[in-house]
């Protein structure tokens, strides 16, 4: 795993998150049944994907559980930064590039540390909605470049 590049200070030029909230759904209101997605390896999983599973699953509990019958939440931050050395291409570029020296890089995107097991989207709902909010997680586990599997965190017994 490599050390994490964080210290936003001394970093210029941080591409922002597309990330655009962390809870959806009904904020206020106690669910039985908790369902999420972990991670089966060592990954880096971008901003850009965290937003498409946001999206992809928060769309699908709205269509079938409805505004209130659900609440979906993202448990990961993209803190690490990713540094891209551009290479020149075209005409004359072996004279402008200088190849892999002095090759920090500038950075390009935001990413989340995320380890085995480590769960990275929650989905609280009753056990009416449990089979949606499987299918919802299943949706925004296409989105990630990492195997996960579904794991039933709360009422267990409700689904039996």
């Amino acid at each position: 795993m490599v050390r994490a590049y964080t210290r936003r200070e001394y970093i210029r030029k941080i591409p922002g998150s597309r990330i655009v909230q962390y809870d959806m759904g009904n904020l206020s209101a106690e669910f039985p049944i908790s369902v999420s997605l972990a991670v089966k390896n060592h990954a880096q999983i971008k901003h850009n994907a965290l937003e498409a599973a946001r999206i992809a699953s928060n769309r699908f509990m709205q269509r079938k559980a409805g505004r209130m019958g659900y609440h979906l939440k993202i448990r990961v931050y993209p803190h690490h930064i990713v540094r891209e050395n551009p290479m020149a291409t075209g005409a004359g570029a072996d004279r402008v590039q200088d190849g892999m020296r002095k090759a920090f890089g500038k950075a390009v995107s935001s990413v989340a540390l995320v380890k085995p097991g480590q769960k990275i989207l929650t989905v609280e709902t009753n056990k009416k909605n449990f089979q949606d909010s499987k299918e919802a997680l299943r949706r925004a586990a296409m989105k990630f470049p990492v195997p996960c599997r579904i794991v039933v965190d709360k009422g267990e017994e409700l689904i039996k």
